[in-house]
């Protein structure tokens, strides 16, 4: 029998059971009843639970709360939560839906950047508050582009099921740029210059060609950065930007951006004392001393202060002292304006990089940062280090912005590097434009890329076409070649070269280089080369260009005289040439060096170029020097065989704000490795790039039994010459123009003619014009023959001194730099006097020739 207890803990027991499952259905029941009371009306998309999630799910459970959170979702453009009997009804009118989202008017700026700002998307719930936002980011970014008049608005087209078309309407208006950039503080250096020393620009009559004067809050601080540098190189310790303020301003017609700049520039200081404190046994300080960069009574200069930190960390590291800080140290002496320079070496803790992160790097490959790095994971950290490869990478021109950062590691002797990169924009395609009184018209279209696949190599391709010259080239660079900080590539290129209008011939050259480039300091580097071209001569012929017609006839054309005194000393016909003014003497023959020398000659070349460059800018120098030698050996195969150097120094110095003085030195010589002569095509042929003042080709040996000036050059194996300039700001010319004025005076010469001078051009094994004692004479041929030149050359090679002064206008133009110069020449060779047979003065031959204007300019627009 079942005890008692037994009965009673089985109805207890049950009694859970019933209560438990009361208590289920209760909530069950009750749920049901609870969304029964939430009565949803006005949906024909969303779902009506949804819905009700909404009015459930509020904290409060408030009528007003609910129909917060149904319009904050984003689906309803107008919602009704009220209380009926015990019940909730929600009423709710549904947003369309977005089929498309479509952008009418814009030009200036593409379709995928507005897409990436706007928050309205195709497929997405219609709402009017999410509109109006879009409608002034839009705005803003017409604004940053320069376009804050731009005016932008929407309108929807209805689609059937409650869809529609979003339409933002824009009106772009006029370019409303950087109005003016305003600097207060400043005293040392003008407005004009500090805006000179910035990328961005004011708004002027070529804003329709420029974007330099658009509005780019990143491109200002990077331009304040880079006035501040400037302050610091040029002695002044405590410059600081206290302020830089941007206000739009508004206006019809005068709408731009102001910038003012605020400044606290400071003292200029020299340089009191320099010295190195090392705390570490064993350090030669004498090798050390060697890496500083400033001295006694130097103005100061932060950048040589960057400079000596590098040297110095280097060169400790090389001796043993990986842990090593250089530190420096600067004692201001305010009553003198000097500052001590210290530089403490000691030993730093002992910390190793655990890892270095890249990150932001979306198309620039991690191996590219990482090689510009002079450390890596378990090196000992060093802060010059990085710093020096922060430099580097903001250098490279990949990344709109870098930012080097340090965590703690794993442990206490752990740190991590962080580099955040942002990609930038690396390609370019470009329409190039000039003119140039030696190459005319010539337009370029290139392609570059200097970040190719994100590899950090070089790329370019460009054609060529003009007036009097045409021409393709190809241009490839690894930067780190096999790994090693050594620039390689190659050259590949074709060009086609009009001279006949200062000589009668054309040239076609094609052919192709390869080069490697070492880096020994950071102003020293050395370029090895090999080139392989072959250059094709050619004197054109026909009855507009009759530059060859007395060696070959023009049927019909070119004038057969009768035999006539030939002067035994100009070669002057005194009978029937003189009559005859259309004769193939005077008609433009090409002189019978160059006859001799037509054909195709392959020059095989090996050089090096040594360059030492300590200029501050390389497209604008101020300060520093520049210096070059290229030796250069052909004949390791083809047709020329010689050795050739040549050199050239420039040397910058700003007297006073703006005003630069420029000496050049240059030189070369050219010589033949063998008993044969230098072909005339591997000689020199100089004119304006020398001396300005004279034509291109235009000093130098000529042939004086040339009957045409402009074919009588036939090139010099040595020159060398000198210039002298000031370049200076045009009073009353707002500076931000780019023109400036300078005045010049040129030297210089050019001489050694050691080429052929007997030519077998008539191909009889007779050489025509060979007097007795072989001196060149001239002799008529006989009855019914074309007066020629003789098949021997008298070339006149004096070492004459050119010279010339003169005044120039420059122009740093967004087409590129634009040069005018007009010279006046002071010494020339005036050549070689000719007399008629009966002794009367008949004119000079061999005279250098003159070209007192020369215009030069164009690059990319």
């Amino acid at each position: 029998m079942m005890s008692m207890t037994g009965k009673r803990r089985r109805k207890s027991a049950e009694r859970t059971i019933v209560l438990v499952a009361a208590a289920a259905a209760g909530l069950v029941l009750g749920g049901t009843a609870q969304a029964q009371q939430i009565v949803v009306q006005g949906n024909k998309r969303v779902d009506a639970d949804t819905i009700r999630s909404y009015v459930t799910g509020t904290a409060s459970g408030s009528p007003e709360e609910a129909r917060r959170n149904l319009l904050a979702s984003g689906m309803f453009s107008d919602v009704k939560v009220s209380r009926s009997g015990g019940g909730t009804v929600v009423t709710v009118r549904e947003n369309n839906l977005i089929n498309r989202v479509v952008f009418e008017g814009n030009k200036k700026v593409e379709k995928g950047t507005l897409e990436a700002e706007v928050e309205a998307k195709a497929r997405g719930g219609f709402s009017e508050g999410i509109v109006q936002a879009d409608l002034q980011r839009i705005r803003e970014i017409y604004r940053r582009a320069g376009r804050g008049t731009a005016k932008v608005s929407f309108r929807t087209v209805d689609l059937p099921n409650g869809r529609i078309d979003l339409i933002y309407v824009i009106e772009e208006g006029d370019k409303t740029g950087i109005k003016a950039i305003k600097f207060v503080g400043n005293s040392a250096y003008s407005d004009s210059k500090l805006r000179e020393l910035m990328s961005s620009s004011e708004m002027n009559f070529l804003s329709f060609i420029k974007t330099s004067d658009v509005y780019d809050p990143d491109r200002i601080t990077n331009d304040l950065d880079l006035v501040r540098r400037y302050y610091l190189k040029n002695g002044y310790a405590d410059f600081r930007v206290v302020n830089a303020d941007a206000r739009y301003v508004e206006g019809e017609g005068d709408a731009g951006w102001v910038i003012t700049v605020t400044v606290d520039e400071g003292q200029q200081y020299t340089v009191g004392a320099v010295a190195i404190d090392s705390r570490l046994p064993g350090v030669d300080t004498q090798i050390l001393d060697g890496e500083v960069r400033a001295a006694v009574g130097d103005v100061y200069n932060a950048e040589d202060v960057e400079k000596t930190l590098s040297g110095v960390t280097n060169q400790v590291a090389r001796q043993g002292f990986p842990f090593a800080q250089v530190r420096p140290t600067g004692q201001r002496d305010r009553a003198s304006h000097t500052v001590a320079l210290g530089f403490v070496v000691e030993d730093g803790p002992r910390v190793y990089v655990e890892r270095i992160n890249i990150r932001g790097n979306t198309r620039t490959r991690d191996y590219v940062i990482r090689r510009e790095l002079d450390l890596t994971e378990g090196d000992a950290y060093n802060r010059v280090l990085t710093d020096r490869a922060e430099r580097r990478l903001n250098g490279l021109g990949f990344f709109k912005k870098v930012r080097f950062s340090n965590e703690p590691g794993s442990s206490a002797d752990r740190v991590i590097i962080n580099i955040d990169v942002e990609d930038q924009p690396t390609g370019s395609f470009s329409v190039a434009g000039g003119y140039s009184t030696q190459d005319g018209i010539i337009g370029e279209v290139s392609v570059s890329e200097s970040n190719f696949l994100g590899r950090g190599q070089y790329v370019r391709v460009a054609g060529t076409g003009g007036q009097y010259s045409r021409g393709v080239d190809f241009s490839f660079t690894e930067p780190y070649f096999l790994g090693y900080r050594l620039a390689a590539g190659f050259d590949a290129f074709y060009k086609y070269s009009d001279l006949t209008r200062y000589s009668r011939y054309e040239t076609t050259v094609y052919g192709g280089q390869i080069r490697v480039g070492l880096p020994i300091t950071e102003e020293f580097g050395v370029t090895l080369r090999y080139s392989l071209y072959n250059t094709e001569l050619t004197i054109p012929n026909s009855t507009k260009r009759p530059y060859n017609d007395c060696s070959n006839p023009i049927p019909g054309f070119t004038t057969v005289n009768p035999a006539g005194t030939i002067d035994p000393v100009s070669g002057l016909n005194t009978g029937g040439l003189a009559r005859y003014p259309d004769n193939c003497a005077f008609n433009g023959e090409a002189s019978i060096a160059l006859k001799g020398s037509t054909g195709n000659t392959l020059t095989s070349l090996a050089g090096v170029t040594l360059a030492y460059s300590t200029l501050d800018n390389l497209a604008q120098p101020r300060n520093g020097l520049y210096a070059e030698l290229k030796p250069e050996i052909a004949g390791l195969g083809g047709d020329s065989k010689f050795f050739r150097v040549a050199g050239d120094v420039r040397y910058y110095k700003e007297f006073y704000e703006d005003v630069v003085g420029f000496a050049r030195f240059q030189g070369g010589h050219i010589s033949p490795l063998t008993d044969e002569k230098l072909r005339i095509t591997d000689q020199y042929f100089l004119g304006p790039s020398l001396v300005r003042g004279f034509a291109p080709n235009g000093i130098g040996p000529r042939d004086v039994g040339s009957a045409d000036s402009r074919s009588n050059a036939v090139g010099g194996t040595t020159y060398f010459g000198g210039t002298l300039e000031v370049q200076f700001p045009i009073y009353g010319i707002p500076r931000d123009l780019g023109l400036k004025g300078a005045v010049f005076a040129d030297a210089g010469t050019l001489f050694g003619y050691n080429s052929r001078t007997q030519f077998n051009v008539n191909g009889d094994a007779i050489i025509n014009g060979i007097a007795p004692g072989g001196a060149c004479a001239y002799t008529a041929l006989g009855a019914g023959a074309i007066t020629v030149e003789p098949e021997c050359l008298n070339v006149r090679d004096k070492m004459t001194i050119r010279s010339s002064i003169g005044a120039s206008i420059l122009w740093n133009s967004p087409l590129g730099p634009i040069r005018f110069d007009y010279a006046y020449a002071l010494t020339k060779d005036e050549g070689q006097k000719i007399y008629n047979a009966d002794g009367s003065f008949l004119g000079r031959v061999g005279k250098d020739q003159l070209q007192a204007f020369r215009f030069s300019g164009g690059s990319r627009f």
